[in-house]
């Protein structure tokens, strides 16, 4: 007997008392597949949730990856801006002290040029005692010029 014709007998309200083994056998049957169908829909539902736990960690990875290579980017950038920051400034202090020296120079050259002049103008007398030791003499030279 198939299940269509059981399933009519017991809508159309009659009783097969005969065939009730048939009829265990088929409510186990319907139990079999039940329980079988459910286990593959639970597999199913497994191997989907894996899948998508593994597409979302490789995801995040990638994510992460990007994240990293961004943050490269903006530290070399950053460094590269403080570098020419560093650079500009070396300069500008470069220029500064050479003005500085040029200066300084400068101010010594005037300096030497008014005591050599000043030296130039005094030398009309100078007086000086200078020993020859090595004839055993000593002199006394005064130089005047006028």
């Amino acid at each position: 007997m198939d299940t269509q014709n059981v399933s009519k007998a017991l809508v159309g309200g009659t009783c097969l008392t005969e065939n009730e083994p048939y009829l265990k056998l088929e409510k186990r049957a319907i139990k079999i597949q039940s329980w079988w169908r459910g286990n593959m829909v639970r597999r199913t539902l497994l191997h989907a949730a894996l899948r998508a736990w593994v597409i979302q960690c490789w995801w995040r990875s990638m994510q992460t990856k990007m994240l990293e290579q961004r943050r490269r980017l903006a530290l070399r950038l950053y460094t590269c801006q403080e570098w020419a920051v560093v650079k500009v400034q070396a300069q500008v202090r470069m220029w500064q002290a050479r003005r500085r020296f040029l200066q300084a120079r400068q101010a010594a050259c005037i300096i030497q040029s008014h005591w050599r002049w000043h030296a130039s103008q005094q030398r009309g007398l100078i007086r000086g005692r200078y020993e020859v030791r090595a004839s055993r003499l000593e002199l006394d030279i005064e130089i005047l010029m006028t």
